[in-house]
């Protein structure tokens, strides 16, 4: 390989990195300069290296024409070599999930990540600047998915501020190692310029390479005879490859002067149809443009061998000619099937305002974008409104268009800011603003439930908007559900209702409610399916049907919305507590966080946090659940009840509608009048019958059978320890220890390892001898996770002021053994000072900002 001359400490960085990977440290390197600078240069001097050195290398490069094919940019790398980073198989189930960009990024990190198991990589993207925004997504969540993987990414980007490197670097959580580029002193021009000619540099060419102001691709086009120095850079390349076609045929001069105007990567095909030539005639010339240094042959496309080589080439295209081809081109490539989307850029080349025939073609390709490619559709959309004039009525259809295509590409606020400024007679649109229209906005709007009540009302709309309009605002809660002959507005009011009965804890009428409302076809205002199935889920779950709603949320961890994919964790998340799958559930809690900061929206973060919390607190991880409670009151009082405050535990009543398994909680608490307005299932009626029963061993083992039936290992470990604590209480160790014992290996199995302490403790002391307890984790030494219950209500006691005395008649103990646990405490925690143990408390249990 030929030597890398002037770069020893941007590539000494880059081999820092790729150690630093080997040693399990993943990172993200940004090589950043103009065209030309030498970005390939040092891209390819770091693949030798890492190849050298043992690495799996993936490498791609991205092309202007990427942004009309998802995945264009990276798939390249994912294919590439002998050892692929994924099979033929696999490719095809990700081209599959082309419509669902959040789960093919999910698939591709985890395929990605288990062929990087126990192997160092470097994957690298040349270009990034124009990398396809699917290919831009993926990397954000590969990257940040893969801390812990033996590999560096390395990206190279020309200068463009908030580009998709920008955005990758401020979004991923590795480390990132910014490399620009600056030009090459002289001396390195000189060096480079010897390495090519094979002999030293002559006076004549060492003045001449002085003219290329350090840019080594200037210096090799010097050499090659396609650049002639002088001050103006640009003109001495365009002279430079002037000269180069002179030496060709007719023709060949004639296809290099069409393919700039194709782009940078082009068909012969294209080619020889835009020129009425034969293929065949054409494979002469094209040979002689490979030989002069202008074209590479990559197969199934031809490109220039750089996109300055193309830029000086179109500069010999007069304008006028450059529009005429682009017209042709966009012709051709809609008459030979090849897509809107295909003609879209040349399309834009020779347009004009008001030109209908070109916005007619940019809607078509929109529309064809939309499915794969959301954001380069809204930029093409965006394009076809500019060309509409302000007074044509076609504007705002064309700008209905937009909001909708905004909203599919997940840009709410944009889509809102968008449609508020086409309906308030500014200078975006002056044309007729009806009542339908406004309706149909508004309609577009309404499913993301972000609307004000007031604009869900539009006087004088046609009937059927004016039925979905009022379906939303029963949806806001403003009106109350109504009768509709509009299926969409029926459907939307079905919604209304079943959220209704939801929140009334009616689970079996909200569950069919939302199967009626998932039956109409998706419309104008119509909410997503995979939204409404949510709920109906949840409702199943909530009606003795848990196993087959996780069974289907499971499901739709893959093959629904991807946009959906924080609701659809939640509920997962949810489903896999109640079904006693902690792991499953902390993972999908996870998950779901992931994806809301993916897509920018942390509404639900509270609702996985609650999980979170939750499972943390089975585990005795108590810490961690109070970094996750914020203000969440029921969790508080959890807490509360784990620092030993029994009264904590009629807080618990109060639970809110929508907590995560709230009958457990509200069998822990006693709350029979809660219990008996709960929605009859084998849950609910068998917690009732749990608190009901009292110390009645005989009726709390009927309970324990009703319970039973709802398959919720966890409401069952419950109730079961109810039976056997009454037992054993009552002299029946026969029935009470078995029960016990049941309990404590079905906890132990979940991982539930703070309930199972208790009830390995509670066997203990009444005497069962066991040749192997249950691995619960030792309580730690030090630190607040090593009090006891008694020792943590001491220590929040004196925090809050009261004196050993005071305490002591608080806890209905003696102030002697108020003293010995505040011994204990001081011990544990490192403190000597009540003044100590407070300030310690206080910085503990401060509230998070904002809470």
């Amino acid at each position: 390989m030929v030597p890398l001359r002037g770069r020893s400490e941007e590539l000494g960085k880059l081999l820092a990195a790729l150690r630093a990977a080997g040693n399990g440290q993943a990172s993200l390197a940004v090589v950043s300069g103009e065209p030309g600078i030498g970005k390939s240069a040092l891209l390819a001097a770091a693949v030798e290296q890492a190849e050298r050195q043992g690495f799996l290398v993936a490498s791609a490069a991205a092309h202007q024409t990427d942004n009309i094919s998802p995945l264009a940019s990276l798939a390249p790398a994912l294919r590439a070599g002998a050892e692929p980073l994924i099979d033929t198989d696999q490719f095809l189930e990700l081209a599959a999930l082309n419509t669902q960009p959040l789960w093919l990024a999910e698939r591709l990190a985890d395929l990605i990540g288990r062929r990087l198991a126990g192997v160092r990589a470097l994957i690298v993207l040349d270009d990034a600047q124009w990398s396809d925004p699917l290919t831009a997504f993926v990397l954000r969540v590969a990257v940040d998915r893969l801390p812990a993987a033996s590999v560096l990414w390395l990206l190279a980007t020309r200068p463009s501020p908030g580009g998709p490197a920008d955005q990758l670097s401020e979004a991923v959580s590795v480390p990132v190692h910014s490399i620009p580029l600056a030009p090459l002193t002289a001396d390195a021009i000189q060096d480079l310029a010897a390495d090519r000619l094979n002999h030293a540099v002559d006076p004549s060419l060492a003045l001449q390479l002085a003219g290329v102001q350090g840019i080594p691709f200037l210096a090799e086009q010097l050499i090659a005879g396609l650049y002639l120095s002088g001050s103006d850079l640009s003109a001495g390349l365009i002279e430079g490859v002037r000269r180069r076609t002179s030496d060709l045929s007719e023709t060949g001069r004639d296809l290099i002067r069409t393919a700039a105007v194709f782009g940078s990567e082009f068909r012969l095909e294209d080619v020889a149809a835009l020129m009425a030539a034969p293929v065949a005639r054409l494979a002469a010339p094209l040979e002689e443009a490979i030989q002069a240094g202008l074209l590479t042959d990559a197969g199934s496309v031809l490109r220039f061998r750089h996109e300055l080589l193309r830029s000086a080439a179109l500069a010999d295209v007069p304008p006028s000619a450059q529009r005429a081809l682009h017209g042709a081109i966009a012709n051709q490539l809609m008459s030979a099937g090849r897509g809107a989307a295909a003609a879209a850029p040349h399309v834009l080349a020779v347009a004009q305002s008001g030109d209908t025939s070109a916005v007619a073609t940019l809607r078509e390709a929109a529309r064809d974008l939309l499915s794969t490619m959301s954001i380069t559709a809204a930029e093409v959309i965006q394009q076809a409104f500019d060309l509409t004039r302000v007074d044509d009525p076609l504007r705002a259809e064309v700008g209905v268009d937009v909001v909708s295509i905004l909203l599919v590409a997940w840009q709410y606020d944009r889509a809102k800011a968008f449609a508020d400024d086409l309906l308030s007679g500014t200078a975006l649109y002056h044309g007729p603003i009806t009542p339908d229209l406004q309706a149909t906005l508004r309609l577009h709007l309404a499913p993301h439930r972000r609307l004000d009540v007031q604009e869900l009302t539009v006087p004088g709309a046609a009937p059927h908007l004016a039925e979905r309009l009022a379906a939303h605002r029963a949806l806001a809660g403003a009106d109350a559900p109504s009768a509709a002959t509009d299926p969409i507005a029926q459907s939307l009011q079905q919604v209304a209702a079943a959220e209704a009965a939801q929140s009334e804890g009616r689970y079996a009428d909200a569950r069919d409610l939302y199967v009626a409302a998932r039956q109409a076809e998706p419309d104008l205002g119509s909410l997503p399916p995979t939204l409404v199935e949510v709920g109906e889920l949840y409702c199943r779950a909530e009606s003795d049907d848990l196993s087959a709603a996780l069974e289907r949320a499971r499901e739709l961890m893959t093959a629904g919305s991807s946009w959906a994919a924080p609701q659809l964790a939640v509920l997962h998340a949810r489903l896999e507590y109640a079904s006693g799958n902690l792991q499953q559930a902390e993972g999908a809690a996870h998950a779901g966080l992931r994806w809301m900061d993916q897509l920018h929206d942390r509404s639900l973060a509270p609702a996985a946090d609650q999980v979170l919390a939750l499972v943390a607190l089975l585990r005795g991880h108590l810490t961690q659940a109070r970094k996750l409670a914020g203000s969440d009151p029921t969790i508080s009082a959890l807490l509360a009840i784990a620092d030993g405050d029994a009264k904590a535990v009629k807080r618990l009543a109060a639970t809110p509608q929508d907590f995560p398994e709230r009958i457990g909680l509200l069998l822990q608490a006693d709350a029979l009048d809660e219990l008996k307005r709960l929605s009859p299932s084998a849950a609910s009626r068998g917690a009732l019958a749990v608190v009901a029963a009292g110390n009645d061993v005989e009726q709390l083992a009927e309970a324990v059978e009703i319970v039973r039936t709802a398959q919720r290992p966890l409401l069952l470990a419950q109730a079961e320890e109810r039976y056997g604590r009454a037992a054993l209480e009552s002299g029946d160790r026969k029935t009470g220890v078995p029960a016990l014992e049941r309990v404590l290996d079905s906890l132990t199995a979940l991982g539930a390892t703070a309930p199972a302490g208790r009830i390995q403790a509670v066997l203990q002391a009444a005497g069962v001898r066991r040749r192997r307890w249950a691995a619960v984790p030792p309580r730690a030494q030090e630190g607040w996770e090593s009090l006891t219950p008694m020792e943590r209500r001491v220590a929040l006691l004196v925090a809050e002021g009261h004196t050993n005395r005071s305490a002591a008649d608080e806890l209905v103990v003696s102030a002697s053994t108020v003293g010995t646990h505040l011994r204990a405490v001081f011990g544990k925690l490192g403190v000597n000072s009540r003044v100590q143990l407070t300030r310690l408390v206080l910085e503990r249990f401060a509230p998070p900002p904002n809470a």
